[in-house]
């Protein structure tokens, strides 16, 4: 019939020029694999829609006039929730192990989603990642005289180190101060091993 599409196992993606085509091919497609495959079409995740309301294996399109494969909205919540428990005080393990977990999933990860056409996603993701880890280390610092020594051995001025020591704002406001990316500057996340996850050209 010429249609194009993508599939994956009994997970298919039929593209057609309009709606109307679309419900057209719907119907057909339903009943040549109810009727003659004998199989059961899953009606609640079949539909006829915008190729950007939809996804597949974890993937969608952008809305742009020469479409882009993005990652789909639930796949980058569940990347968000999994770097979070990853990442978490409160698991216990040392900063050594947390960024060898870390380092092996986002591996993965990128080694799949790295292929899509927005690289853009990637790189947001990569100052997220960076931000939440100052974040937590400066959780882990937790007193005022700790925060203070660890800044100043980092190389922050004295005045700096202090004012941001004593702040009153939380982990996450302060991971994007000037003395904690002068003290944990990408550079050091890229020697703990952490890839990014945009790749330069």
């Amino acid at each position: 019939c010429g249609h194009r599409f993508a599939r994956y196992a009994d997970d298919c993606n039929i593209y057609v020029g309009s709606r109307r085509a679309g419900e057209r091919v719907m119907a057909s497609v339903s009943q040549f694999i109810v009727v003659k495959l004998k199989l059961k079409v899953n009606s609640e995740k079949s539909a006829v829609a915008r190729p950007w309301d939809r996804k597949f294996l974890g993937f969608s399109f952008s809305r742009d006039r020469q479409p882009k494969r993005r990652i789909a909205w639930k796949a980058a919540e569940r990347f968000k929730q999994r770097v979070r428990e990853l990442t978490s005080r409160t698991r216990g393990v040392s900063l050594r192990c947390m960024t060898k977990e870390l380092s092996q999933y986002l591996r993965g990860w990128r080694g799949y989603f790295g292929q899509c056409q927005t690289p853009s996603v990637l790189a947001d993701f990569d100052k997220w990642i960076r931000r939440r880890l100052r974040s937590m280390i400066w959780k882990q610092w937790q007193r005022l005289r700790m925060r203070y020594r660890q800044l100043r051995k980092r190389g922050v001025e004295g005045r700096l180190a202090f004012q941001t020591a004593k702040s009153n704002h939380g982990p996450w406001r302060l991971a994007k101060s000037p003395a904690l990316a002068m003290a944990l500057p990408n550079a050091y996340f890229d020697s703990l091993g952490i890839p990014r996850l945009r790749v330069s050209d």
